[in-house]
């Protein structure tokens, strides 16, 4: 893949980008118009998902930084967006052009004072890995393998600016109304400004992996501090097939329950035992070993579960209170879906929507085992997902609901279930985890 030699940094010119593509997307309507004159409806509407989706990936590719993030994680709501957009956007993880050679010189000097092959017995300038934050290099030192991450240019100093721009679109998207609808933005933005640190990243990366590194079938690579700064982290490279890539080519059915298992004893042990979990489950930062082990990477997204929220969360995971009408309520305030203001007619619709959606999304909380590979439950998912993105009369009612904490909290378990499903995870014991508590 072509590298590239500067990303757009200033507001205006990340502005001028959207805008550009814009344009783009309005032609492409035009087209789709005129499709329909010759087309049926079906066709001319798969044509403008694919025109859509390639010209705002190929916009959101050169912008980088938070832009590219956003189409990360839009990429793992398969229920939601449509098969082209998920298709495209999931390059995102893996397929994005990687900085040009002159400009990781550059960052490193800056950072180190010193070029790569002044620190490192080799170093590869060419990247081996190209994602929305950051560029993976291949170096080795005293015959040690190591991984090199450095983050892009001016990646930090525009995640503001980037989510002012993206803002009006998502208050649209999501109905987002209320005086205190800005306490969601502000939770994206600390998280993306936290991942863009570096330094912090390489702390919560030796707390996590000293807490879990006694859970089995779990690998995690030793961070270097020596040779890590605010735009650069050092690890051991690890070798593996990505998780996407295991999970197309794998026909073992007991290593993708093994797999699995480790996977989401990983995920309950962090939320149940150590109240932080690693809040970007994609398939870029997991990769299975020949030797048939989980191998975990990239700890920039540490979410912290406060109690006040984790409490009545997992109490709604319950099938005993979600059936029982005056706990249901009771819950429902405290995680701030329904509100004392909240009209007779939005206290009703809310409770029932959300009676609909747990009643489902809990399942796997119900049983001692789960089998994750079962299409009906997505089927499910799937249907009740696309049922209220087309309700008109969730339109009409404010679509600001719930704690902040559920922005990162959902994402994580609606990542772990898809990653779960792609593995095709039949056997999973949901408190396994309970056996590793040390």
């Amino acid at each position: 893949m072509k590298s590239i030699d500067s990303i757009p940094t200033s507001k205006i010119q990340r502005a001028s980008k959207l805008i550009q593509t814009g344009a783009k997307v309005g032609v492409n309507y035009l087209k789709y118009y005129g499709d329909k004159l010759t087309k049926t409806e079906e066709e001319a509407k798969e044509n403008l998902n694919l025109s859509n989706a390639e010209d705002i990936y190929d916009s959101l590719k050169q912008m980088k930084g938070s832009a590219l993030k956003v189409a990360q994680m839009l990429s793992m709501e398969k229920s939601i967006l449509p098969r082209a957009y998920v298709e495209k956007f999931s390059l995102s993880q893996f397929s994005v052009p990687p900085l040009s050679a002159p400009l990781v010189l550059k960052t490193f000097k800056k950072y180190f004072g010193k070029s790569p092959n002044e620190i490192f017995d080799a170093f590869n300038l060419e990247a081996i890995n190209a994602a929305s934050i950051g560029q993976v290099h291949q170096a080795t030192l005293n015959g040690k393998k190591l991984a090199v991450k450095i983050q892009y240019p001016g990646v930090a100093e525009s995640i503001s600016s980037d989510l002012a721009l993206v803002k009006p679109i998502a208050i649209k998207m999501f109905n987002i109304k209320g005086k205190d609808s800005d306490k969601y933005f502000k939770e994206v933005e600390e998280k993306l400004i936290e991942e863009t640190d570096y330094i912090n990243e390489v702390k919560q990366s030796k707390e996590i992996v000293g807490a879990c590194q006694h859970l089995p079938n779990l690998q995690f690579p030793n961070y270097y501090e020596k040779w890590s700064s605010e735009r650069i982290i050092t690890m051991d490279w690890m070798s593996g097939k990505h998780l996407s890539e295991f999970s197309i080519s794998n026909t073992n059915s007991e290593l993708a329950n093994t797999i699995g298992q480790a996977l989401w004893d990983f995920y309950m042990y962090q939320i149940h035992i150590l109240r932080k979990v690693h809040a970007d489950p994609h398939p870029g930062n997991f990769l299975v070993s020949e030797e048939g082990k989980l191998i975990v990477l990239d700890f920039g997204c540490m979410k912290t579960v406060p109690n006040d929220f984790y409490i009545p969360y997992f109490e709604l995971a319950k099938k005993e209170n979600i059936d029982n009408p005056v706990v249901f309520e009771e819950k429902l305030y405290q995680l701030e879906i329904l509100k004392p203001e909240d009209t007779a007619k939005e206290k009703k619709f809310f409770s029932e929507l959300f009676h609909e959606m747990l009643s489902l999304f809990t399942q796997p909380f119900h049983q001692e085992t789960f089998d994750f590979a079962d299409e009906t439950f997505f089927g499910q998912i799937a249907e009740l997902g696309e049922r209220y993105s087309k309700s008109t009369e969730i339109r009409n009612m404010n679509g600001n609901r719930g704690s902040k904490h559920f922005i990162y909290i959902n994402r994580t378990f609606f990542g772990l279930y898809n990653l779960m499903h792609d593995i095709k995870a039949n056997a999973i014991q949901i408190n396994n985890f309970k056996n590793y508590v040390v």
